[in-house]
């Protein structure tokens, strides 16, 4: 109940100030949008594009953990993770809110016949698929900060609301999301999980490694049948 409350409350919190407080919509919002989804960067601060960019990865890293956490959930985490690559935190925060705790082993979900080791769960499940996110990360923080401006950046931070709220959600991705991976954890087979939680507190880095790492659910039940012998 709790967790419901803060997330909750960040939700209601993060969506007022995003509507109301946030700077004005400047008047060429709309058409950065459009030339960043489609790739025409010309003239654009290579930081925003790093950034928009970045809110396309994260989304990502949020499946990898969602749709697995989700198979044990009433609410459908495929929903609010597509929505989330649309609107960001204003889809993970709701689900953060509404979901139950979930400290069911890997076992316990690949026999709960919610787990289909096919497809979709097979690739936000492999270690592969985490590191080609944190490669994509690397790549594109080195190029938001050896290429961009970072005085024309704060300045549009200050005039508008799409580069302001942008910049926000990326924290709040950031700083969210080893939530779902100590949920994640459970479900996995690690000698020291203590560590691994360690690991994941560190800001966008953390996150991304434990992916890189994280045993997956068909090699941490096999074992855990193993112990059970």
């Amino acid at each position: 109940m709790f967790n419901k409350i803060i997330f909750g409350s960040l939700w209601f919190g993060f969506s007022g100030y995003a509507f109301l407080l946030a700077p004005p919509d400047s008047a060429d919002s709309l058409q950065l949008i459009i030339n960043l989804s489609t790739g025409k960067w010309a003239g654009i601060d290579p930081f925003i594009i790093a950034l928009f960019n970045l809110m396309g990865i994260l989304p990502m890293a949020y499946a990898c953990l969602m749709l697995i956490d989700g198979k044990n959930q009433r609410l459908s985490a495929g929903l609010f993770s597509a929505a989330s690559f649309a609107v960001g935190a204003f889809a993970i925060l709701p689900y953060l809110a509404l979901r139950e705790p979930n400290s069911t082993t890997g076992i316990d979900q690949l026999r709960s016949n919610g787990i289909d080791r096919r497809g979709i769960i097979k690739l936000v499940d492999s270690r592969w698929f985490g590191v080609s996110l944190t490669i994509g990360t690397v790549i594109l923080l080195s190029y938001g900060i050896t290429q961009g401006n970072w005085t024309d950046f704060v300045q549009q931070w200050h005039s508008s609301r799409f580069i302001h709220v942008m910049s926000l959600d990326f924290c709040l991705l950031t700083l969210l999301l080893p939530v779902l991976i100590y949920e994640d954890i459970h479900h996995r087979d690690f000698t020291n999980p203590r560590s691994v939680r360690l690991l994941s507190l560190v800001p966008l880095f953390g996150g991304l490694l434990y992916l890189c790492i994280r045993p997956n659910l068909a090699d941490s039940s096999l074992k855990t049948a193993q112990k059970l012998v």
